[in-house]
């Protein structure tokens, strides 16, 4: 007879712990809304954010409802677009000017999660608000290891003045724990994945180096004695948990050991991927990971900072990002924003789709999250905050119907969309940042 085992069951071994997926011997699993009873499969949420807007002509579908057709930039999606649903004319007032003058770019992060004006300083003195996934955090972070997980691939600066006075912690830090209290990104994978399953004393941590042991092989004697009391589904579905971190492990050693390429735009630090796409899919697969083991239930994720000037060389797009959004109509500046929309597109399916993979209870971990794409920009020529691109997937455990284009009255506050998913991580929230109300439709 198999016995029942706690969804907190780790495994443990010289000083390393991981955590475990869900799995069969966990027990069944239950209702989306209820995150405190045992063995039932949690929401998740994570923001994933993109700079300077988009080319919004090759975003926004022409119908509304389930019968669109997917326009250009979201072709990569096609195979999820039954996962996902497209949200038109939401806006995010306070990273309008309201009499703050330029700077848009620091407001447009600033204000994305948190629906509050930035300070406009550059000094020490900074201002904002608490941002919807530190709400979450603070309401269930406590049944997991970390309560959140802030991550990207451009570091976040706490000091200096990025953009007409705000201070560049306003364009590259998403998350704010409080109104004075950024959340700076982690952008190296190694860190993460010792934040995520390390745990290690700093003697261990010398002793795995010096014999280039994998944390799983500290692992290994505690999980022999598991899967011996594991049916058959589970036993795979550990070993498929176990080679996917081994992967991870392999190619972040991979990229430590590679030389640096060498680009104008961006010095990435030590243990990062020279190339940026495998930076972006690294980190994928550690939100992945970090949520199929119930490591943490919220994250940002910062594809690139606000004004970010990247270039795209391997897209044979040469210029800067930020430069090219300032296109002022030119049909070929707005082609290669359209070609970096894609690209980032691109990689975000390539996150749905190993979270799609992963099955958990009566569905996939995709079903049971809820994963938000955007920009705090709309078109970045003109710098508004209106009708912003807005894609919403995954079914939050039955309790949002994907697969539409849904077109609300304009000026809807962004933050609406935020207070109706804290209701699906039972937050207790009335209110967040500029917000009005639940955004209705979600449900179908």
């Amino acid at each position: 007879m198999i016995e029942k085992m706690s969804r907190r069951t780790v495994l443990k071994g010289a000083g390393a712990a991981l955590a475990l997926p869900w799995l069969e011997a966990m027990g069944p699993i239950g209702a989306w809304a209820d995150t405190t009873a045992p063995n039932r499969a949690p929401n998740r949420m994570a923001f994933v954010y993109v700079p300077n807007g988009i080319h919004m002509t090759e975003w926004t579908p022409t119908a509304d409802g389930a019968g669109y057709t997917l326009p250009a930039t979201l072709e990569p999606l096609r195979e999820l677009r039954d996962d996902f649903s497209i949200l038109t004319n939401l806006t995010a007032d306070k990273a309008r000017p309201n009499g703050d003058g330029p700077g848009d770019h620091a407001r447009a992060m600033a204000a994305f999660l948190t629906g509050a004006q930035p300070r406009k300083t550059d000094g020490a003195d900074i201002r904002c608000g608490i941002s919807v996934d530190q709400v979450a955090a603070a309401r269930v972070g406590a049944q997991t290891r970390l309560s959140s997980l802030e991550i990207g691939c451009d570091p976040s600066a706490m000091a200096g003045n990025c953009d007409s006075g705000y201070s560049c912690v306003y364009s590259s830090t998403i998350s704010w724990r409080s109104a004075t209290t950024p959340m700076p990104k982690l952008i190296n994978p190694r860190q993460i994945f010792d934040r995520l399953f390390g745990n290690e004393s700093e003697a261990d941590r010398v002793r795995r180096d010096q014999t280039r042991r994998s944390i799983i092989d500290f692992v290994l004697e505690d999980a022999g004695t598991l899967q011996n009391n594991l049916g058959a589904n589970d036993r795979r579905k550990l070993d498929e948990y176990f080679a996917a971190i081994r992967d991870i492990e392999q190619r972040i050693q991979r990229a430590a050991s590679l030389p640096r390429v060498a680009t104008p735009t961006y010095n990435a630090p030590a243990a990062v991927p020279a190339a940026y796409q495998e930076h972006i899919r690294i980190l994928c697969d550690l939100l992945v990971l970090a949520f199929q083991t119930d490591t943490t239930r919220v994250s940002s994720f910062v594809f690139a900072n606000e004004g970010s000037n990247r270039s795209y060389p391997f897209l044979n797009v040469r210029e800067g990002h930020h430069d090219l959004s300032h296109h002022e109509n030119n049909p070929a500046k707005q082609a290669k924003i359209a070609t970096i929309n894609r690209f980032h597109v691109t990689q975000l399916g390539y996150l749905l789709t190993r979270l799609k993979a992963i099955r958990e209870g009566d569905g996939t971990l995709l079903d049971h999250s809820m994963i938000v794409y955007g920009s705090g920009n709309s078109d970045g020529n003109r710098h508004n905050h209106d009708d912003l691109p807005i894609l919403l997937a995954g079914k939050a455990g039955s309790s949002i119907r994907t697969g539409r284009h849904i077109r609300y009255a304009r000026n809807t506050p962004l933050n609406n969309l935020w207070l109706s998913m804290l209701d699906r991580m039972a937050s207790g929230v009335d209110a967040l940042g500029d917000s009005t109300g639940r955004l209705s439709g979600l449900n179908g």
